[in-house]
């Protein structure tokens, strides 16, 4: 005789599938932004004491407690904050297969929600769009830039099919998947009408430039200040910060004496047009590398993975 024995965790998978509603995943979204059972109950048109029942129930259905009542309310705890990542990842890949159904009985092209760096845009990002517009004419494509860190946020709340980054600014890497494709060097550039400069320049020459600067801990923003630091420099006091590449390059062309930090593809895209100069200064911080980010575990739509494999062949001939 063959006894089939479930582990406890298969047991929990099963009841929890079983029992898990969409509502209570709702409720702990709502419960994370408003820290307060009688709002969530609110905006959720539920009754207070409904909102209870259900915060009970999914407690139950995991055995844990997943909020810490506070002075400001209720805080998730660690527990917490795991069943609110995945309260957000299934409603809004639920409501992703929803949308792809609707497409696929209308005869739409569908939609795709791309992260990426500012470094892969000019050279990898259009020349992989121009593919698959080719391929899929009535594709409806959503770009979002940012940091990698960001990026992997809206990744791991399903709000973003892939990613072009990094994923080794994540404290868990190994949670996506990852193919690298490239480099992201980093020019030094000035306003189009900086004087002379045409032989290269050191460095340390840049001392009393005024610097526009991206907000701190900002992967361009971390490298100037490494920069700054083998040059035997102080960092730049008298800053102008913004995360805006307009606001960068809008800043730049109006000036003679200021300076900034912008990945080469990009660097190079307005220098053709005329509304900034790349400086001769050789950087000593090597290229950091980018590539693909997916969810592990995830699987991507049909034109995902088309764009995917456009990205990757963009990056060979790039």
């Amino acid at each position: 005789m063959v006894m089939n024995i479930m582990n406890p965790a298969d047991q929990t998978v099963k009841m929890v599938i079983g029992k898990l509603r969409i509502k209570q995943l709702q409720l702990l979204i709502a419960l994370s932004e408003h820290k307060s059972l009688h709002k969530a109950a609110t905006v959720m048109f539920l009754t207070q004491s409904a909102a209870s029942k259900a915060l009970q129930e999914i407690e139950g259905m995991l055995e844990v407690t997943l909020f810490d009542r506070t002075k400001v309310g209720l805080v998730p705890n660690a527990m917490g904050h795991c069943a609110i990542r995945y309260a957000k990842l299934i409603t809004t890949e639920l409501g992703n297969f929803c949308r792809e159904v609707s497409d696929i009985q209308s005869g739409a092209g569908g939609r795709l929600a791309v992260g990426t760096i500012m470094g892969a845009i000019p050279e990898i990002l259009i020349s992989a769009l121009n593919w698959i517009r080719t391929a899929h004419p009535h594709l409806a494509v959503e770009v979002v830039e940012g940091t990698s860190r960001h990026l992997l946020d809206l990744l791991d709340d399903g709000q973003l099919d892939l990613v072009i980054g990094r994923s080794g600014v994540s404290a868990e890497p190994y949670e996506y998947n990852y193919f690298p494709i490239g480099e992201e060097p980093i020019s030094v550039v000035a306003g189009r009408n900086y004087p002379g400069a045409a032989e290269g320049m050191a460095f340390e020459s840049l001392a009393d430039h005024r610097w526009i600067v991206y907000p701190k801990k900002m992967p361009l923003r971390v490298l100037l200040e490494k920069e700054m630091d083998l040059a035997g420099l102080p960092s730049p006091v008298n800053v102008i910060e913004t995360g805006s590449t307009f606001a960068t390059i809008a800043i730049l062309h109006k000036s003679i004496d200021v300076v900034a930090l912008l990945p080469t593809d990009v660097a190079r895209m307005f220098a053709q047009a005329g509304l900034i100069r790349i400086l001769p200064v050789a950087l000593k911080i090597p290229a950091n590398t980018f590539g693909i980010v997916t969810r592990k575990g995830g699987m991507p739509t049909a034109v995902a993975e088309l764009f995917i494999r456009a990205v990757r062949e963009q990056s060979l001939a790039h």
